[in-house]
């Protein structure tokens, strides 16, 4: 771990170097990648200097405690050496999770796509809900919303929601939310008190750039039709909404909540390829379909994740056994337990497969 440590830092100071070199300062691309790479360094530089400076401080405490003291001192001397000890393994700790292999995704902006599935009315009602609770949650961490698409009841549910979330960080907190939410309440509908099961589920996937996956204009066929739903004059009069297919795969994508046609379709051509560069990686992760799966799931959206109970007031998240009874904070946007509690369980897991 030390030599991996070290060449981490070898690294990072020559960035530091080459950041002030004026070829790379009036090169804006060179900039850029040592800016990124360096950042994406900082915290494990960081970490491994102060671990480097307890280390000796450490040793240093242990030859004093090796001298003739007085009563005093040799007390100060135990007390300094505990201390540095804790130190020592908080930044061990700390610094082995640095390390361990970051998902390249998850810096990017996200697309979530939230549909009503098993409950009829009462799953697109729940859907709303969710898209409520992501947007609160996005508000809590500076990041913006942007509806792409959406189809709504006569209830006010929604059907399908689709909307990106732009933000440092945005896929790493939510790329454990792709799967199956159940809630159990009595619903607006039942007029007996009955508490039903309902569920929708949600998929969340990163940005893709153009140059990540390309889209021949040969290989999609566009349509316009007119937008439905709320908007200005000409909703309903002007067909501004666009619909892509992609005739290879036969994925398409629809957006009408733009400000024009041309908006509408590079909305719609994002959601395209963030929908082909999904399809990919499932049929890429179903070649190791054999091996043990993570400890959060498959993010497949048939799988069920996790339960919203009303009449209990609790969330339990299935794949890590968390129940929290604080369900109105959660759906007002308080995420943040579920989402350190995944992240911790995915690094406990990546830990693991380090270790066999």
């Amino acid at each position: 771990m030390l030599d991996r440590l070290q060449a981490l830092a070898d690294r990072y100071e020559k960035l530091s170097e080459l950041l002030c070199d004026p070829d790379v300062a009036s090169d804006p691309k060179r900039l850029r990648e040592y800016s990124k790479e360096q950042s994406d360094l900082q915290e494990a530089y960081e970490a491994f200097t102060e671990y480097k400076q307890v280390s000796a401080q450490l040793d240093d405490a242990k030859v004093m405690q090796g001298e003739k003291l007085d009563d005093e001192m040799r007390e100060m001397v135990k007390m300094e050496i505990e201390e540095l000890s804790d130190r020592k393994e908080e930044l061990d700790a700390k610094i082995k999770i640095l390390l361990l292999p970051k998902d390249p995704n998850d810096d990017k902006n996200v697309i979530v796509e939230i549909r009503g599935a098993a409950g009829g009315d009462e799953a697109a009602l729940f859907a709303s809900e969710l898209y409520r609770m992501y947007t609160k949650f996005a508000d809590s961490q500076g990041w913006r919303v942007e509806l792409m698409d959406l189809s709504e009841n006569d209830l006010g549910g929604f059907k399908e929601v689709i909307f990106m979330i732009t933000g440092k960080g945005a896929y790493s907190k939510l790329k454990f939310e792709s799967g199956a939410h159940r809630v159990q309440r009595i619903p607006v509908t039942e007029s007996g008190g009955r508490i039903h099961t309902s569920t929708s589920t949600v998929s969340v996937m990163p940005e893709v750039e153009e140059v990540d996956v390309e889209i021949l204009d040969k290989d999609i066929r566009i349509d316009t039709f007119c937008s439905s739903g709320a908007g200005g004059q000409s909703v309903n009069t002007t067909k501004s909404a666009v619909r892509v297919l992609h005739v290879p795969t036969g994925i398409m994508a629809t957006c009408q909540d733009g400000k024009s046609q041309n908006d509408n379709k590079a909305k719609a051509l994002q959601v395209l390829r963030a929908r082909i560069s999904d399809i990919r990686r499932q049929e890429e992760e179903a070649k190791y379909a054999g091996e043990r799966k993570s400890k959060v799931g498959t993010g497949d959206r048939s799988e069920r994740i996790r339960t919203y109970n009303f009449p209990q007031s609790r969330v339990t998240d299935h794949r890590i056994g968390l129940t929290l009874h604080k369900l109105d904070q959660v759906m007002n946007g308080d995420m943040a337990d579920i989402v350190s509690s995944l992240t911790i369980a995915e690094q406990a897991d990546m830990m693991d497969k380090e270790l066999v």
